[in-house]
């Protein structure tokens, strides 16, 4: 028997779900609205799938997600939700989820996702996965050592270019957030991967070493 949990914060919704998955035989399904509640049944006893709502509003399906894999690393989560989510793209493959989908995607669609996450494939939608290719750029830089040509590649995600613009305008964490439309969370996610990439320990170190390397053109 295959468990599956959904958490979602709207009743109707959570249900509706529950109902049209344990159509299929195999599938035992438990509905939880409480983030913490899910969290503690988890730990308690794994689930096969997560079904986890992205928007909800004391811990998003993405933060719950980053919890659910401390104790169970190879967790197959899905997340959906019935908002835009393209602006979140790099973060939700970064985060180690295994697919994401609409709630206004059909039954069949749903189904066929949960069986494709359980035979361990990453669901994209085609939306998403045609604009892949876009959303990374590589930023190649000479070496400042005059005695070495060697070149350095540095991946930075669109995301990340827009979060550096931001810092160089002055900008806030909450001010990049809102004119990005992602949470302050994710705006500090993405700024964590940058600093690692960047190899910096703040907003002022990022923007001086993406200005040295020709990422961003501003005068610091």
């Amino acid at each position: 028997m295959i468990k599956i949990l959904i958490v979602d914060d709207h009743q109707i919704v959570g249900e509706g779900t529950k109902n049209i998955i344990e159509q299929e035989i195999d599938f035992n399904v438990t509905y939880l609205i409480d983030a913490e509640e899910a969290l503690l049944l988890s730990k308690a006893s794994p689930f096969d799938i997560y079904l986890l709502d992205m928007n909800m509003p004391n811990c998003s399906g993405l933060e719950l997600s980053q919890l659910i894999l401390t104790f169970q690393p190879e967790a197959k989560i899905i997340l959906y939700t019935g908002f835009e989510y393209s602006s979140q793209f790099n973060l939700l493959i970064d985060s180690g989820i295994s697919g994401i989908i609409s709630k206004s995607a059909s039954q069949q669609e749903l189904i066929m996702s949960i069986k494709a996450v359980l035979n361990g494939y990453t669901l994209i939608p085609i939306s998403l996965l045609r604009q892949l290719r876009l959303s990374e750029m590589t930023v190649q830089t000479s070496n400042p050592n005059l005695f070495s040509k060697k070149q350095l590649n540095i991946s930075i995600s669109q995301k990340e270019l827009e979060i550096l613009e931001g810092i160089s305008k002055g900008k806030s964490n909450k001010d990049i957030a809102e004119e990005l439309f992602m949470s302050v969370r994710a705006v500090e996610y993405n700024l964590t991967k940058l600093f690692k990439k960047l190899k910096v320990n703040s907003r002022s170190e990022a923007l001086a070493e993406a200005v040295r390397k020709g990422i961003v053109n501003v005068n610091i």
